[in-house]
């Protein structure tokens, strides 16, 4: 299996630039939200300590319109906040890279991010109570008929497919291609985090991509030309991610979590978001 970075290819610099300029758009007004993020928690004590946050852009963890800050993860954490009478910082963040470093340096309590749980990861991280059950879909452009060139994971032997930089679905794909006996190519996109690699099939830049369904259900409602159907993984759980050293919080965040799943506010975010 062929693990290599993408490059820009001759004729698709156009489609680069203002995937660039998008990020640039969207960093500049999660800066400007994120700056309000604690006064919109609700929480005024300002003596407790701060739970620092780093959670992923994306339509189901953290997304805005104008001014406004929304997202499934965002509003259960913000929920857990006010109930519990908690500080909660949320920094925003495009993709993964450096992130999980600084989980370990200390610079976040905590990460959100389209992150499946997996065993090898379980060694590295503590996984809290799931916020949601998701899976990993493959990304790809319908014919004029509606029909897609790849139905079933089989199809996908010799085939190339891009993921995220620093993320665990690699690990996926190998296994997927033992389990059908032959090679898939996987090319890693340093650049741009799980809803640009989706705009970038869309746009036809890249063939075959691997997302979290989550993410996919939502964007093909704008991307009626895009499949998401082909399912790459099992359900998987999408936890709050911790340092290993944690257990303590860890511990705290998973009977705040069993919590408020009981409360009328968590079953209104569910059916608002599902």
């Amino acid at each position: 299996m062929h693990n290599k970075p993408l490059k820009p290819k001759k004729g698709n610099y156009i489609i680069y630039i203002i995937l660039i300029i998008l990020v640039i758009i969207v960093m500049a007004t999660l800066k400007r939200c994120a700056s309000n993020v604690d006064e919109r928690n609700g929480n005024d004590n300002p003596s407790q300590e701060t739970i620092n946050i780093a959670i992923e852009y994306s339509p189901l963890s953290l997304y805005t319109y104008d001014d406004t800050l929304g997202g499934f993860a965002y509003d259960v954490m913000r929920l857990i906040g006010n109930h519990f009478n908690k500080n909660i910082k949320f920094h925003p963040i495009v993709t993964l890279k450096n992130t999980m470093d600084d989980l370990i340096a200390g610079k976040y309590d905590m990460v959100i991010a389209q992150y499946p749980e997996t065993k090898e990861d379980k060694d590295k991280y503590l996984f809290s109570e799931a916020l949601y059950i998701d899976s990993q879909v493959l990304i790809q452009l319908k014919d004029s008929e509606g029909k897609t060139a790849v139905n079933n994971q089989l199809e996908l032997a010799e085939d190339t497919v891009v993921i995220i930089k620093d993320s665990p679905m690699l690990q996926r794909i190998e296994n997927l291609s033992h389990e059908i006996g032959d090679t898939i190519h996987v090319i890693v996109d340093e650049n741009y985090g799980p809803e640009q690699l989706f705009l970038r099939v869309a746009t036809g830049e890249v063939k075959y991509a691997v997302i979290n369904k989550s993410i996919a259900t939502q964007m093909a409602k704008k991307y009626p030309n895009v499949d998401c159907s082909t399912k790459i993984s099992f359900s998987q759980f999408q936890s709050v991610i911790l340092k290993k050293d944690e257990k303590a919080l860890c511990d705290s965040l998973n009977n705040w979590i069993r919590e408020i799943k009981g409360t009328p506010q968590f079953k209104k975010l569910q059916s608002r978001y599902f």
